[in-house]
């Protein structure tokens, strides 16, 4: 066996020192077929250069770029699938080649915690491939991964502005929230969204200066209208309607 395991490896390592590139093209699609991509992608590496301007440029490229995407490098293979949509425009692998292109961004799209520029770019390439090809067989899919990346989005903002709750920054807890129901308005985050905008307002009426107070509260009570007639059975809402009484109360007391 071992004998065996070594004259593959010596086989291997002359077929990379050999100048027949036909055999190199042949081998490399042998390997590719068994799933060898690791021998697959360094052989048709080599070989780009050497086909370069020949019809068999196209052929060696794209294989080339499914041997990267295979062995799990989808920020390397990303970018050889949109660069193929450029070098062959005219090719049958185009779509499929653009779709990949969006795919691979969407397996680079980190935990929602992490920076979202790959969640953001996928999202971008997704709808470009489906301005491209709106009769797509991969329309559907395109949707389903679209409304992941969102998610993940929204999973974010939503983090970011109960943390800005949590450090009593009112100000920045109202512009974050305002912002968050205007951008996912069919979120299932929006009933908390409206309470904690209900609270920062009045926590920031009671801590700002006199002049600010009354705009401030009016904040709170108009907020708390809009809140009560969207979730009128809301857990929330015994929380909500304290802060409104309060803030009325105030409000008065400002005369």
């Amino acid at each position: 066996m071992l004998s065996v395991l070594f004259s593959a490896c010596d086989n291997y390592n002359r077929l990379l020192k050999s100048t027949d590139y036909e055999l190199k093209l042949k081998r490399a699609k042998e390997y590719y077929e068994k799933k060898q991509y690791i021998k697959s992608s360094q052989l048709y590496e080599e070989l780009i250069p050497v086909v370069k301007g020949t019809d068999r440029a196209e052929e060696v490229y794209y294989y080339y770029t499914w041997s990267e995407y295979n062995l799990g490098d989808y920020l390397l293979s990303q970018y050889h699938f949109k660069n193929f949509t450029r070098q062959f425009p005219t090719s049958k692998h185009v779509e499929e080649c653009f779709y990949m292109n969006a795919y691979c961004y969407f397996l680079n799209s980190p935990n929602y915690k992490l920076d979202q520029t790959y969640t953001k770019n996928a999202i971008k390439e997704f709808q470009s491939f489906v301005d491209l090809y709106p009769e797509s067989i991969k329309l559907d899919t395109c949707n389903l991964l679209v409304d992941q990346l969102n998610s993940k989005l929204e999973r974010k903002d939503y983090e970011i502005t109960k943390q800005y709750f949590k450090l009593s920054d009112w100000k920045a807890a109202i512009v974050t929230t305002r912002n968050f129901i205007k951008e996912y308005p069919s979120s299932l985050y929006n009933e908390e969204m409206f309470y904690m905008l209900i609270d920062a307002y009045y926590s920031l009426a009671v801590n700002s200066i006199y002049s600010k107070k009354e705009e401030r509260l009016n904040g709170a009570i108009e907020n708390y209208v809009k809140f009560l007639d969207l979730y009128p059975k809301s857990s929330y809402l015994s929380r909500a309607e304290n802060i409104y009484n309060s803030s009325k109360r105030l409000k008065a007391n400002l005369k």
